[in-house]
């Protein structure tokens, strides 16, 4: 479903426009995902805003094909919590009685599907329990999801629209990411603190790695040979080499980051990671593991992304319901755009 909004269109098939790219972002609280005009964004307000779509309850991981054609993002039906109060190491502070007073309702689970030609939701395939984060195959034909509530990754097949694999973890699986050749899947499990290796030939478990403190997400360098894993709770981003799958290196952040997602800049030469609570996004060497600079943006930022073309770097804001576009050349936010609800996760796609 398509939403209206007042004085924005969606630019039609077939009309040229000089963006190249399109900035997608879910919304978790609203069940919304808002498309952005990357060629706009500098630009304040609501002006780069092309479209927001419904696509179900609780969007949170979003992906594009690498066509720009197709858009996945999953749903799950399993209740909203706050984020946790934390003790005064940062931990989460967490109760035996603790549950959620509306039960999940897992026919909500699914991965939407958006098509960006015809400007429609046009399908819902499984995914697995409480699916909250995913990578996609080199050649988009297999999703690797996170089911958060079981323990568990799922391996859906986008031409049958099927489970084909399940292959357990640990508990809280949240950050899953492709190693750059391909071969090899990495997920991270928040409450035992440990990454997860999988051969993707066998989707056997080849290695489990604690890193501690509630990893969030990996990043690769561009020739696969460094995994960078941000700890939450640890406030640092463990360096694995991902030949002997050894932690050789631990990044300390400055206090008060809440370290969420990684993205590496295209030439590799720089690593950004999101604060959460912290309120920035902090620019890291990936060869050094020295800490350059942070950014501020908006506030607790979670997904981030970076423009093909490594110029501007987007991050999703959730209690402020907006997106800050960074500038990467002056290392500055240049503007703010306000999306839905509790925004989640940024996918940036080629306009089809």
């Amino acid at each position: 479903m398509l939403l209206s909004l007042p004085n924005f269109a969606f630019c039609q098939p077939g009309v040229t426009s000089d963006s190249q790219c399109l900035v997608c972002c879910t919304n978790e609280h609203d069940g919304t995902v808002t498309i952005i005009d990357e060629s706009r964004a500098t630009t304040s307000g609501t002006a780069s805003i092309l479209a927001n779509f419904a696509v179900g309850k609780r969007p949170r991981g979003i992906k594009a094909s690498r066509d720009g054609k197709l858009l996945y993002i999953a749903v799950s039906g399993t209740p909203i919590s706050g984020p946790p109060a934390l003790d005064a190491h940062g931990n989460p502070i967490l109760h035996p009685d603790d549950g959620d007073e509306t039960p999940a309702d897992h026919a909500q689970d699914g991965i939407a599907v958006i098509d960006l030609i015809s400007r429609k939701v046009i399908k819902k395939m499984p995914a697995g329990s409480d699916p909250e984060n995913f990578a996609i195959s080199n050649d988009d034909r297999n999703l690797f999801l996170s089911n958060e509530d079981v323990g568990t990754m799922s391996v859906l097949n986008t031409q049958s629209g099927k489970i084909d694999m399940i292959v357990p973890v640990s508990k809280e699986p949240e950050g899953v990411a492709l190693t750059p050749d391909g071969k090899q899947i990495y997920v991270t499990c928040e409450t035992e603190g440990k990454v997860y290796i999988i051969d993707r030939s066998s989707y056997h478990v080849v290695s489990s790695i604690t890193v501690g403190g509630r990893p969030r997400s990996v990043a690769f360098l561009p020739d696969g040979s460094r995994a960078f894993v941000p700890s939450e709770s640890s406030q640092l981003i463990s360096v694995i080499n991902t030949q002997t799958h050894q932690v050789e290196h631990t990044i300390k952040l400055p206090t008060g980051s809440r370290p969420m997602c990684l993205v590496m800049a295209p030439d590799g030469k720089k690593l950004y990671a999101s604060t959460g609570r912290g309120g920035t996004v902090l620019v890291i060497d990936p060869h050094s593991c020295e800490v350059l600079k942070p950014i501020k943006v908006g506030a607790r930022p979670w997904g981030i992304a970076i423009s093909p073309d490594g110029k501007l770097l987007f991050a999703a804001n959730g209690p402020s319901n907006d997106v800050s576009v960074v500038d990467l050349a002056s290392e500055k936010e240049i503007s703010r755009i306000p999306v839905g609800k509790s925004p989640w996760g940024i996918a940036i796609c080629p306009r089809p």
